[in-house]
């Protein structure tokens, strides 16, 4: 069996804050409030799209209502791949990746569904063995059972497998799950404590996951 790469999606595989902002603000203007920055919508990604509306809402003195996430996601999930792109070296470092033996899954907190069509969107869907969503199951990122769930969907195992993201919940789930985690530098999140190795850019990540699995 063939050792398994896990990524975290937003601000790891995808620059989705265009469309984040775009859904976000949508909804904010809906309602009358002020629109929210780039600046301010970053810090708040990572944690699920319920999250995410919960902080713009409270950065405007407000409350999210359950039909403020709804509109939010069903914007999202039809507007999901307007603004959003693959960072540089996706695509063709996986592929190069692949043709060695190497399988993929996505462990991410957005909701399954809009994750699936963004990844579709964008031409890389068939990339992975499995897609694990922050709905997708009954423990998400942090808990390191999201990362193991995704892992095993994907015909995955622990001993031989490693974890990339941008967020100190990846680092966490990775740690609580006994895989090694390379932080993606490039994205939304501040280096927290417990990385394995950093990569600076994507195409970093197969030489970098080679070695941490002694295969470099």
């Amino acid at each position: 069996m063939g050792p398994t790469l896990l990524l975290d999606l937003d601000g790891t595989l995808v620059d989705t804050v265009p469309d984040l902002l775009a859904s976000v603000n949508r909804v904010m203007a809906a309602r009358g409030l002020e629109v929210l920055t780039t600046e301010q919508v970053v810090p708040m990604i990572g944690d699920g799209a319920a999250v995410l509306m919960r902080r713009a809402m409270a950065a405007r003195g407000r409350e999210a209502t359950p039909a403020d996430l709804q509109t939010m996601l069903d914007d999202y999930t039809a507007n999901v791949a307007d603004g959003s792109q693959l960072y540089p070296g996706v695509e063709p470092t996986l592929r190069a990746m692949a043709a060695e033996g190497w399988r993929f899954a996505v462990c991410t907190n957005k909701p399954v569904i809009p994750a699936r069509e963004l990844l579709s969107t964008l031409g890389v869907l068939e990339l992975f063995a499995a897609v694990g969503g922050g709905d997708s199951y009954r423990t998400r990122k942090p808990d390191p059972k999201h990362l193991l769930a995704t892992l095993a969907d994907a015909g995955g195992r622990a001993d031989a497998a490693v974890m990339v993201g941008d967020h100190h919940n990846d680092v966490q789930a990775a740690a609580g799950a006994g895989v090694p985690c390379i932080f993606a530098a490039w994205g939304y999140g501040a280096a927290p404590a417990g990385i394995t190795a950093t990569a600076q850019a994507f195409p970093e990540v197969a030489e970098l996951a080679r070695g941490l699995l002694g295969r470099g």
